[in-house]
């Protein structure tokens, strides 16, 4: 079973950055790919950006280029570094880590851009 522990959502004006970090815990052994998803209201969940625990990245489209996740095996966290955020960028953003083909979810931290 894995735990994970999402932090750094807030309220960003557009044009802003922010910081989200997601701690991995309890039976933590063969954690593939780590990742970033975010729900808007009245949309479905989205992949954000994911990392492999190689160090291979995948972004969406619509972050490319204000995105960066970055990921500590040692600590076994995932941090996803958003700049140039946007209204559209609102939504509860949940850390996602697949272990041995099951999946494990945050319970989510929410974002909200807006002036």
């Amino acid at each position: 079973q894995v735990q994970l522990v999402e932090s750094g959502g807030g309220l960003v004006q557009p044009g802003g950055s922010l910081r989200l970090s997601c701690a991995a815990s309890g039976i933590i052994f063969r954690i593939n790919v780590m990742g970033w998803y975010r729900q808007a209201p009245g949309k479905q969940r989205e992949l954000v950006a994911s990392i492999t625990n190689g160090g291979r990245t995948n972004y969406a489209d619509s972050v490319k280029g204000r995105a960066t996740i970055s990921r500590d095996n040692a600590k076994n966290t995932v941090t996803l570094q958003m700049n140039s955020l946007k209204p559209e960028d609102t939504a509860v953003y949940y850390c996602k880590a697949d272990q041995l083909g099951k999946g494990y979810w945050g319970q989510g931290t929410q974002v909200t851009v807006s002036s």
